[in-house]
């Protein structure tokens, strides 16, 4: 989550919540719960079968929305779960839609994994240790569960209802994601590749070592006044979009079509995690950005707030906006710059809002469904106005 001076965004649809719903079964391979409007849901579980293959192949891993190969680090916790499966005996199960594993194998497996974690000597090590775990038992515990493509429950896929539409060749979004807020299925910034594509919107894996030196090698070809970081640096001066852009001249930045190197686009880092978990982001691409370049990692401060997400995910105040936003902010104020005016970033702006509000449907039609809330918890009503 980014946290910008409030302007709330104009969606140009109007946006109706469903008026009936009606009685649901859930289907796992270990529990079958009824949904109704008035009772609360179980948790949906399913299972990962130790007779079958646990292993991930490049396709179902690519298939989430990434260009990489699969890291080593998820690999090998991947088999280190076939292997533990295996010696104990036990199925995986994995309860809710976080991939959280549950039963008698989470209990084993959680021993492990800590054991593990306290063997490891260094920070760096345990920082790609906890990512890769987070990962592997997201990608595992949503196979055959979730579309691949939107990171909903396959009975609630909106993949049908997006548009995609081509993004100015010249930008390019790098998706900075916490592996907690990966395979979420209120995630937003999954709609930035949903709609661009995923040379236009790159998902890049905090704590990944394969992700994060695929993102800085394409920052390094770039050169350091391509990149800048949509975040509200507190410990330098705010530069707001027409700050950083308004004088850039692309004499030196068009080039022709055929060329794909990503050397002249303009690159735009959007952290997406929650907004307690985003300075430990910011202060890795920081330090990084530092080894590199030897200067401050630019930031840009942009003038958006409150997106229709504010309804079904809760924030800590209305003026933190989701990852979503912060892409439809930033190509808003840059299509107001007259050296970008011609580039059609408004209607690109305004494809992602159309993307939002399909998101916001099908997440307020499964809550319906399923008898939950499709209401914003009212928390730290001091910072609403």
């Amino acid at each position: 989550m980014l946290i910008f001076p409030t302007r709330p965004l104009s969606f140009r649809k109007s946006f109706h919540f469903p008026h009936q719903f009606c009685s649901k079964t859930v289907m796992s391979t270990t529990t079958t719960a009824t949904m109704h409007s008035s009772v609360s849901p179980s948790r949906e579980s399913h299972e990962v079968s130790s007779s079958g293959e646990a292993g991930i192949s490049v396709e179902e891993w690519q298939g989430w929305g990434t260009t990489s190969p699969i890291p080593a680090m998820v690999t090998q916790v991947v088999d280190d779960l076939k292997l533990l499966q295996k010696d104990s005996d036990s199925d995986m199960i994995f309860g809710g839609n976080h991939g959280k594993l549950s039963g008698d194998f989470k209990v084993q497996e959680d021993k492990k994994h800590r054991a593990t974690y306290q063997s490891l000597g260094d920070s760096e090590t345990k920082l790609q240790f906890f990512s890769a775990r987070q990962i592997a038992c997201r990608v595992l515990g949503s196979r055959g569960y979730l579309c691949q493509k939107c990171w909903l429950p396959s009975e609630d896929c909106m993949c049908s209802k997006l548009t995609s539409c081509p993004l100015w060749r010249r930008v390019r979004f790098w998706l900075y994601m916490h592996p907690k807020d990966f395979l979420r299925q209120n995630n937003t910034g999954k709609l930035l590749w949903q709609v661009f594509g995923i040379q236009a919107a790159t998902l890049c894996l905090y704590g990944i070592a394969e992700h994060e030196e695929m993102m800085w090698d394409a920052l390094k070809l770039a050169g350091k006044d391509k990149v800048w970081c949509l975040y509200p640096n507190k410990n330098a001066p705010a530069k707001s979009v027409k700050d950083s852009m308004a004088e850039l001249s692309f004499a030196h930045v068009e080039c022709p079509p055929e060329t794909t190197d990503g050397g002249h686009s303009l690159n735009f880092i959007l952290i997406d995690g929650t907004w307690s978990n985003s300075g430990a982001m910011f202060s890795r691409l920081k330090d990084r950005y530092e080894l590199m370049w030897g200067d401050e990692l630019p930031c840009i401060t942009l003038n958006t707030g409150a997106s229709l997400m504010h309804k079904l995910r809760p924030q800590p105040s209305w003026d933190r906006t989701c990852t979503a936003a912060a892409a439809i902010g930033l190509l808003d104020e840059l299509h107001d710059l007259t050296n970008f005016v011609s580039y059609g970033l408004d209607k690109q702006a305004k494809a992602i809002e159309d993307a939002v509000e399909v998101l916001l449907e099908a997440l307020t039609a499964r809550r319906l469904r399923m008898g939950r809330s499709i209401t914003r918890k009212q928390r730290h009503n001091r910072n609403i106005l």
